[in-house]
C-alpha cells in the first residue's frame, strides 16, 4: 500500500510539472512573460531540463526578466548535464561568445560535441566550424567536413554553404567544382544569400556548371534583393556581359524562382 501511494503521488508530481511546463509555454507564446517566468521556474526548480533550457532563454533574451547571461548560463548548465542538446548547443554558444561566462573555445567545443553527438544539426555546423578555424582543438578540415556533412544531410542550410564552400576551395577534400555546386544550390533555395551569391560566382566562371551569364545574374539578383552587397556588383558586372534580352530574362526568371518559393529556379 505504501509503494503504491507513493507512487500516486510522484505521478501527480511529474504531472503537475508537465503541467507547468505547458502552460509556461503557451504563456511566453501569447507574450505573457510574467506567467511563463513563473511556470518555468516552478518546474526548473524541481529538475524538468526543459524548463530549465526555458528558463534560460527568458535570462539570455530579457523577457520578463532584466537580460542576465550568468543566469541564463546557470539554467543552460543544468538542462545540459541532464543532456538536452539544445542547453548544450546554447551552453557552447555561451562559452565560444564569452557571455555570462569567461571565453573558453575548449569548453564550447566540449558541449558542441555533446550536441553534435545526438544529431543537432547547429551544433554539428557550428564543431566543424570550430575544426575549421582551430578555435579550442586543433585546426583540422577533414573532421570540419565530416561535421558539415553530417548537418548538411539534415537540410540545415548554413552547413550546405559551409560544405560547398569546402568542396570549392578543396579543404578536407578534393576539389570538386560540381558538388560545390550540389550543395551551393540545395543552401540557395533554401534562401542562403551566401549561398546565392556563390552560385552566382559558379555560373559565371562555369566552374562546376556550364556557364551561364543568364542564371549567374538571376542568383546575384536574388541575392542582391537580401542586401547582399557583393552581389549587387556581381549581378552589375555580369550584365555588361549581356543583352538587354538576357537580362530581361534574368530578371524574369528571378522573380519566378523567389514567387515559386525557391522551387522554379532552374
Amino acid at each position: 500500500m505504501r509503494f503504491v501511494v507513493a507512487a500516486l503521488f510522484a505521478f501527480f508530481i511529474t504531472a503537475t510539472l508537465a503541467d507547468d511546463l505547458e502552460d509556461g509555454i503557451s504563456a511566453y507564446d501569447r507574450k505573457d512573460y510574467a506567467t511563463a517566468l513563473a511556470k518555468f521556474r516552478s518546474a526548473a526548480q524541481q529538475g524538468v531540463a526543459d524548463a530549465q533550457y526555458n528558463l534560460g532563454v527568458m535570462y539570455e533574451k530579457g523577457r520578463g526578466v532584466a537580460q542576465d547571461y550568468k543566469e541564463a548560463v546557470s539554467w543552460y548548465l543544468l538542462a545540459a548535464k541532464q543532456g538536452l542538446e539544445k542547453a548544450q548547443y546554447n551552453l557552447a554558444l555561451k562559452y565560444e561568445k564569452g557571455q555570462g561566462v569567461a571565453q573558453d573555445y575548449k569548453e564550447a567545443v566540449l558541449w558542441y560535441q555533446l550536441a553534435a553527438q545526438q544529431g543537432f544539426a547547429e551544433a554539428q555546423n557550428n564543431l566543424a566550424l570550430m575544426f575549421e578555424d582551430g578555435k579550442g582543438v586543433a585546426q583540422d578540415y577533414k573532421e570540419a567536413v565530416l561535421w558539415y556533412q553530417l548537418a548538411a544531410q539534415q537540410g540545415y542550410a548554413d552547413a550546405q554553404y559551409n560544405l560547398g564552400v569546402m568542396y570549392d576551395q578543396g579543404q578536407g577534400v578534393a576539389q570538386d567544382y560540381k558538388e560545390a555546386v550540389r550543395w551551393y544550390q540545395l543552401a540557395a533555395k533554401q534562401g542562403s544569400a551566401n549561398a546565392q551569391y556563390n552560385l552566382g560566382l559558379m555560373y559565371n566562371k562555369g566552374q562546376g556548371v556550364l556557364q551561364d551569364y543568364t542564371r549567374a545574374h538571376m542568383w546575384f539578383n536574388i541575392a542582391a534583393i537580401a542586401g547582399d552587397k557583393a552581389s549587387v556588383k556581381g549581378r552589375d558586372l555580369t550584365a555588361r556581359k549581356m543583352t538587354a534580352q538576357q537580362i530581361e530574362q534574368a530578371q524574369r526568371m528571378a522573380r519566378e524562382c523567389m514567387a515559386s518559393n525557391f522551387t522554379k529556379c532552374d
